[in-house]
């Protein structure tokens, strides 16, 4: 137990997690941030921040571990740390090897692989009896030769690491496949899984774990699934799902089972899940001990009045502090979101006056808003409605590329 206020070192790839940093700051904790060198630049809150340290990212972005033990070995010299924060899911794999090495309590790297190793999460949830998309590893010539034989086309090859949507590639027959493997991935396939596309509604759970137990969460439906945004260019929008129906609660207690599979205790998660079009049955994609990106944090907060980092932050202390941990009153409105790229560095989208606008997304070459009514039905209307406005007054797209690069 940790006498007086705890010492939080917060690891961020890129710039998120500001929340996080002033709630921890705010209930009096000892701030450290360690970013890359490029970000030294970005509005960190600094007045929260006790420290920052910069990390100069080779030409891959990778960061030299080696050397970030090492400063952290001489930074813990003259201070004790309680908590390593990764603040991004590419920070995960980091906090969980600068954990072990320094043996500071938190999730681990046999942990941390299930909430980022994308191979690693479908055959734990697999094992758990949570449905996956049919699936194989790309390790052996004959095991995906048999796969192929077994699982109907098309088929999706995606890295096991990169988050969202990114280096995703859909094939649709063995010869595009083996192209793929043989002279695009090459290599570094090992890198990558295949899984069987199965077409349906892309759902997300958002969620909030103490002492291994859901104590919060939010289920919200992508109108547009993220796949669809990268590779399409669409734009991009979620919204709260009816509170008590069907969806909710299958998704709630799926939600649960894979927390409890994978070992999660104490942190935020962001979990997704397919509602297969043919079957109506929901098949586990993904999960991450994270808040959800793309400002959807904000989006639950304006339907709960839970702010995720926030209680991130208060979770964290409370562990260090081996003092209990109160949910603050939650909230039941519905919320959604909508944002896009815009052709405009600095879109004016004043005429989108309704009532219902409670947030607006002020950056560059970006529109968006989050919706707020204790009305579903409404916020779907206006999401809706302003999609054409949208595309023909503002919109650009920056599709992700079709095949993954080595």
């Amino acid at each position: 137990m940790t006498k007086g206020n705890p010492t939080f070192l917060c690891i961020a790839s890129f710039f998120k997690g500001e929340d996080f940093i002033r709630y921890a700051k705010k209930e009096g904790c000892k701030v450290l941030l360690v970013t890359a060198k490029k970000l030294e630049h970005e509005a960190w809150p600094r007045e929260c921040i006790d420290e920052m340290f910069y990390v100069e990212a080779g030409q891959s972005g990778d960061w030299n571990m080696d050397e970030v033990i090492k400063g952290m070995a001489y930074v813990m010299q003259h201070q004790k740390i309680d908590r390593i924060i990764a603040l991004d899911d590419f920070d995960v794999e980091k906090a969980a090897q600068l954990r072990e090495h320094f043996r500071i309590p938190g999730m681990g790297q046999t942990t941390h692989r299930y909430f980022r190793d994308k191979l690693a999460m479908r055959m734990k949830a697999q094992d758990a009896g949570i449905a996956v998309p049919a699936f194989s590893p790309l390790f052996n010539n004959e095991e995906i030769h048999n796969y192929t034989q077994r699982v109907a086309a098309p088929w999706v090859v995606k890295p096991r690491s990169e988050a969202s949507a990114a280096g995703i590639t859909k094939v649709y027959n063995t010869e595009q496949l083996w192209d793929l493997l043989n002279h695009k991935i090459g290599e570094e396939r090992h890198q990558y899984l295949i899984e069987q596309f199965r077409p349906g509604a892309v759902y997300h759970v958002d969620a909030l774990t103490i002492g291994g137990k859901v104590e919060f969460s939010r289920v919200s439906q992508y109108l547009n699934t993220p796949m669809e945004v990268a590779h399409e260019g669409g734009i991009f929008r979620s919204h709260i799902v009816e509170y008590g129906s069907d969806d909710d609660k299958q998704l709630q207690e799926l939600n649960r089972k894979v927390m409890r599979a994978f070992g999660m205790q104490y942190s935020a998660s962001h979990t997704e899940f397919i509602k297969d079009n043919e079957t109506g049955e929901f098949v586990f994609l993904e999960t991450a001990s994270r808040v959800g990106g793309a400002h959807l944090a904000e989006m639950v907060e304006y339907s709960s009045g839970i702010n995720l980092w926030g209680e991130w932050a208060r979770i964290e202390i409370a562990q260090v502090k081996e003092e209990a941990y109160t949910l603050p009153p939650v909230n039941y409105d519905y919320a959604g979101i909508i944002v896009s790229l815009a052709r405009q560095q600095h879109p004016d989208f004043s005429n989108f006056q309704e009532e219902e606008i409670v947030w607006r997304l002020r950056k560059d070459y970006h529109i968006g808003m989050i919706l707020k009514s204790n009305n579903r039905e409404r916020i779907l209307e206006l999401l809706d409605a302003y999609v054409p406005r949208i595309f023909q007054e503002f919109h650009a797209s920056a599709p992700v590329p079709d095949t993954p690069t080595a």
